[in-house]
């Protein structure tokens, strides 16, 4: 879909909605949108140097995603540019040089500052960014619930994370089940333990063994492992591994574990 948005956008010549297409394409995976995002910058030059700030700070996502270390000297001009003209997305990339110390000298305040800016502005990264540097852990929660909010899925599993530290086990819970329905592993994992152990919810192996089979569909693997031994400790019986298959979209899976592990004692 993004491909094709951003071939589109070239043909209109519409560079910079090309070029925001092409990354977002490559962040769903796809090495020929990355290739094109590189090839782009030949056409985002002119207009950033041309005063464009939205141009530049695409240029210095690009080459700090898609380039090496010898483009971090021009990556932090247009950067700075960006982030100068007030625009949100170039205060977040400029912060996160700044705060990484990426290609330019470390400066945490003025980070700080350009993080206040860019989420104050509306830009999700830069709530979530804002959120690791802020003293306040209430405001920290409430930016990275702003930035979860916004569609940034990695906020929603720092937030469970902090709120499993508060010991709010039930809201850090639903979080993790947030963020595992929208694609991130690690709250796949933290789901599914949390409901094989009864972490801010009664046990529920059946919701464990799900999380666990998204967790196989996601290319991660180890999780299977733990639902194995959930069989094998008699935790999950077979309708339930069934059950735990169907929520989770993957009755092959649910089949391959019950034989797997059952298949041997029915013999």
């Amino acid at each position: 879909m993004y491909m094709d948005e951003g071939r589109r956008a070239a043909e209109a010549g519409d560079w910079v909605a090309a070029g925001h297409a092409f990354v977002r394409a490559a962040m769903e995976g796809s090495a020929e949108d990355a290739e094109l995002a590189t090839r782009v910058t030949v056409e985002l030059v002119p207009l950033a140097d041309g005063g464009s700030a939205e141009a530049a700070a695409l240029l210095a996502g690009i080459y700090l995603e898609y380039f090496n270390e010898s483009a971090l000297p021009v990556a932090a001009r247009y950067a700075r540019a960006a982030a100068e003209a007030g625009l949100p997305a170039g205060q977040r990339t400029y912060g996160h040089m700044l705060v990484t110390g990426l290609g330019v000298e470390e400066d945490r305040e003025r980070a700080l500052e350009l993080f206040q800016a860019a989420a104050e502005g509306g830009d999700t990264y830069g709530m979530f960014n804002l959120a690791q540097l802020v003293d306040d852990p209430d405001e920290s929660l409430r930016l990275l619930k702003s930035a979860a909010r916004g569609g940034i899925v990695t906020a929603g599993a720092v937030l469970a994370d902090r709120l499993s530290a508060l010991d709010r086990d039930e809201e850090a819970l639903g979080w993790y089940v947030w963020a595992a329905e929208r694609g991130h592993t690690g709250a796949m994992n933290a789901a599914a333990c949390w409901y094989r152990d009864g972490f801010g919810t009664k046990p529920d192996p059946v919701q464990a063994v799900r999380w666990f089979f998204v967790m196989l569909a996601h290319g991660d693997g180890n999780g299977i492992h733990e639902a194995i031994q959930m069989v094998k400790a008699g935790v999950v019986n077979e309708e339930q591994i069934r059950e735990a298959g169907r929520l989770a979209g993957d009755s092959g899976a649910a089949e391959a574990l019950i034989g797997a592990v059952l298949g041997g004692e029915r013999a």
